[in-house]
C-alpha cells in the first residue's frame, strides 16, 4: 500500500494509521532526511526478524539503527553521556548523523545478545519523527539497498512501492529521497570517531 504524507505538514490521521500497522507488527518503508528506511516497532520481536529476513542477515550482527522523535527519547536507550557529548548532539540533531553509543538495558534482546552498542538517530524529516511520536516507541530502521544499483529503485516511492509490495506493510509516499546515507559517528569510547562519511558534517567544537 502505497500512502501519500507531505513532509511540511504530515497528516494526522494518516501518521496514526501508520503507526498503527507498526503497532501490529507490520513494516514500512518510509522517507528520512538521507535515504528512505525500512522499519518497525522496536518492541515487535516478530517484525525485527521479517526485517532481518528481507535483508538476509542475523539479529544478532545486524547494525540496525533506532529513529527517535528527540534527545529526551535517546536517554532510554543509551549508557549515560556527558555534557559535551550531550551538547554536540544537541547542535547536530535532527539532522543526517547515525550516532552509536553504548546501548543500555532498554535495548531489546533480540538485538543486543551480541552487541553493546545502538546506533541513533533523530532525522530532520517531520514523518519519520512525527510516526515515531504517534507510536510512543523508536523505530528499528535499516536503508533500503538495492541488488542492481539503479539509483531510482531507492529514491522513487513508487519504484520502492513495486520492488517492496509483497514484503512491507505500507510505504510511504514523502517525495523523491536522497541517495547519499547518513555520516555514521562512533561515541563509545567518549570522543567522536567518524565511520562513514555520509550527508551530515559534524561540527565537534562548538
Amino acid at each position: 500500500m502505497l500512502i501519500k504524507i507531505y513532509p511540511e505538514n504530515p497528516n494526522p490521521k494518516a501518521i496514526e494509521q501508520v503507526a498503527d500497522v507498526l503497532r501490529r507488527g507490520g513494516l514500512i518503508i518510509y522517507p528520512t532526511d538521507t535515504v528512505y528506511g525500512l522499519g518497525c516497532d522496536i518492541t515487535n520481536q516478530k517484525a525485527i526478524e521479517k526485517i532481518c529476513q528481507i535483508r538476509r542477515i542475523k539479529p544478532e550482527k545486524a547494525n540496525f539503527s533506532f529513529i527517535c522523535y528527540d534527545l529526551s527519547h535517546i536517554s532510554d536507550y543509551i549508557k549515560p553521556i556527558d555534557n559535551a557529548t550531550f551538547r554536540v548532539l544537541k547542535k547536530a540533531l535532527p539532522g543526517p548523523f547515525t550516532f552509536i553509543f553504548n546501548a543500555s538495558h532498554n535495548v531489546p534482546k533480540l538485538l543486543s545478545s551480541n552487541k553493546k552498542t545502538v546506533g541513533i538517530r533523530v532525522p530532520d524529516n517531520n514523518i519519520a519523527r512525527e510516526i515515531v511520536r504517534a507510536l510512543g516507541n523508536p523505530i528499528l530502521s535499516t536503508s533500503i539497498h538495492d541488488d542492481d544499483d539503479i539509483m531510482e529503485y531507492s529514491t522513487d516511492p513508487e519504484l520502492i512501492e513495486e520492488k517492496y509490495e509483497d514484503q512491507v506493510d505500507i510505504v510511504i509516499d514523502g517525495g523523491y529521497g536522497g541517495n547519499i546515507p547518513s555520516t555514521i559517528v562512533d561515541c563509545t569510547q567518549g570522543e567522536f570517531e567518524i565511520v562513514r562519511e555520509g550527508k551530515g558534517e559534524l561540527e565537534l567544537y562548538l
